[in-house]
Order: C-alpha cells, then structure tokens, then sequence
C-alpha cells in the first residue's frame, strides 16, 4: 500500500570563471585526476587506481577520505570522460556522482561547472537533511574555489 518513493538526491552545485584554457583545465581535472584530486579536495587521504591504462571512460578509483572527522572508503567509476569538456564519476559502492562540466569562454578562460550529488540518503540521516544540503553545497563550493585557486596558481599568464 505504501509503496517505495523515488529518492530525490541531495545535490549541490557552483561554478566559477577560470583564467585558463579549457584543455589545461580538463588536463588538470581529467588526465591527472589521480595527482591532483586529493589537492583539491584534501579531505582525499588516499587515491587509487584500480585499472590499468590512463584515466578514461570506465576507469575505476578507490579513495579513502575523512570528512568532518569521519573516515569513509568508496570505489568509483568514470561514467564520462569527454577530453576537454567533462569529467563524471560515479560511486560504485556508495550513491554519490560527481560532474565537472568545462565550457570554454575564450583563449584564456573557461567556466567550470561542479555538480555533486548524493543520490541516497541514508535513514538514519533523513532527520538531518537540512544540514547535509548546507554541508554539501559548500563542499562544493570550496571544490570549485580550490580548483580555480590551484589552476590560476600554475598559470603564468594569471
């Protein structure tokens, strides 16, 4: 009678200009994602790759982080890999998915988009899903000013 509900996910989203050309950008966040994930996200403690061959569409990571004190471990999946444009990955053992979406503005600059989703929410976190949205969307936020703060870093022209 009851029936199942179709979860909505707990998302987030922001987005920045970025003084750098969308192919570094995605050279940055895609091809070296493994160096460079866990300095823009430093609550990544450890990251691994669980395939061979460089990142691309169906690789396979495992990463430990420490959020807010609590250590968790998940395997995820690269769902989309779109060379200068769009890097997605998905969890394969938790329900979350992350999207990094490039468009490019000019010669110099591009925009990055982040959308993080958590696509479940765990029953015992439902009386606090006010606050895991807030907690989300800045996550997301400081993940995209990170990833500006480090790219902008690197460029010369900035």
């Amino acid at each position: 009678m009851f029936g199942l509900l179709k979860e909505t996910p707990v998302v987030g989203k922001s987005n920045a200009l970025i003084n750098s050309s969308s192919d570094k950008l995605f050279e940055f966040i895609g091809n070296n994602l493994l160096d460079n994930y866990p300095r823009w996200s430093p609550e990544v403690r450890e990251l691994e790759k669980l395939t061979d061959g460089p990142v691309k569409q169906g690789t396979l990571c495992r990463q430990m982080r420490i959020d807010q004190g609590n250590r968790s471990e998940s395997t995820f999946k690269v769902n989309v890999f779109e060379s200068g444009s769009r890097i997605c990955f998905e969890g394969v053992s938790n329900p979350y998915r992350c999207d990094y979406a490039i468009e490019p503005v000019n010669e110099t600059a591009c925009r990055i988009t982040f959308i993080f989703e958590l696509l479940d929410l765990e029953l015992h976190m439902k009386p606090f899903e006010k606050l895991v949205r807030i907690a989300i969307q800045d996550g997301t936020d400081r993940t995209v000013q990170n990833i500006k703060k480090l790219i902008e870093a690197e460029s010369p022209s900035s």
